[in-house]
C-alpha cells in the first residue's frame, strides 16, 4: 500500500515561497519606513520654503506679523498686535498665526479660520504635529520646528543623513539620546 504525503521536494517549494514572501513584507516594510522619513524631509522643506517666501512678501515672519491679517488674509484671530515683530516664534498666538498667515498667502493648504494649533498645524506622517517654537537646545538657539512623536530610531536616521548624527548637537536634535530600542520622542528641526 502506497502513503500519500509531500515529498521532499514538494516541501522544499512551499518553503522558498515562504521564504520569498517573508522577504518581500520585510522590504515592503522598509520600502514604507524609507518613504515616511522622505515625507519628514519634504514637508520641512515645503514649510520652510513657505515661511521665507511669506517673509519676503510681507517683510515678517508668519505669525510674527504685527500687521491685521485677519482683514486681509482671513486668518481669524490673527490681528494688530498678535505678533511683535522680534523675528521670533515667541508665544502660542504667534505658534497659531504662523500657520493662519502661511494658509491665508496661500503658501500651504488648509483652514486659515482655524485658531487651534491642534487643528491648523499639519501632521507628520508618524501622527504627531510639525509646530512652530523659539527656545534653547542644547547648543542651539532659535526659532525651530517641532516634530512631535517620533520614533527615536527615525529621528537619528533624519540625523545622520542631513545633520551630525548627535541627538544633542547640530540642526537636528531629539528630547533624549538615541536608544538601542526605538521610543518615541520630540525632534527639534533648527530651520530658520
Amino acid at each position: 500500500m502506497r502513503r500519500k504525503g509531500f515529498t521532499l521536494v514538494e516541501l522544499s517549494i512551499v518553503l522558498v515561497i515562504i521564504g520569498l514572501l517573508i522577504g518581500g513584507i520585510l522590504k515592503g516594510k522598509a520600502m514604507i519606513d524609507n518613504a515616511k522619513l522622505k515625507k519628514v524631509k519634504s514637508d520641512i522643506d515645503g514649510i520652510v520654503a513657505a515661511v521665507y517666501a511669506y517673509q519676503d512678501r510681507y517683510s515678517y515672519l508668519p505669525g510674527d506679523d504685527v500687521n491685521d491679517r485677519e482683514t486681509d488674509l482671513g486668518a481669524t484671530g490673527c490681528t494688530a498686535g498678535t505678533g511683535n515683530g522680534n523675528g521670533l516664534f515667541s508665544n502660542l498666538d504667534e505658534e497659531i498665526c504662523a500657520w493662519q498667515e502661511l494658509i491665508g498667502a496661500e503658501l500651504i493648504s488648509g483652514d486659515k479660520t482655524q485658531h487651534d494649533e491642534n487643528i491648523v498645524a499639519k501632521r507628520t506622517p508618524y501622527g504627531g504635529r510639525y509646530l512652530f517654537r523659539y527656545g534653547t537646545h542644547n547648543d542651539q538657539n532659535g526659532n525651530y520646528i517641532l516634530i512631535e512623536n517620533m520614533p527615536s530610531d527615525k529621528i537619528k536616521a533624519l540625523d545622520e543623513k542631513y545633520d551630525d548624527g548627535q541627538y544633542d548637537s547640530g540642526m537636528i536634535q531629539a528630547s533624549g539620546d538615541y536608544p538601542t530600542s526605538p521610543v518615541n520622542r520630540n525632534a527639534y528641526w533648527y530651520a530658520f
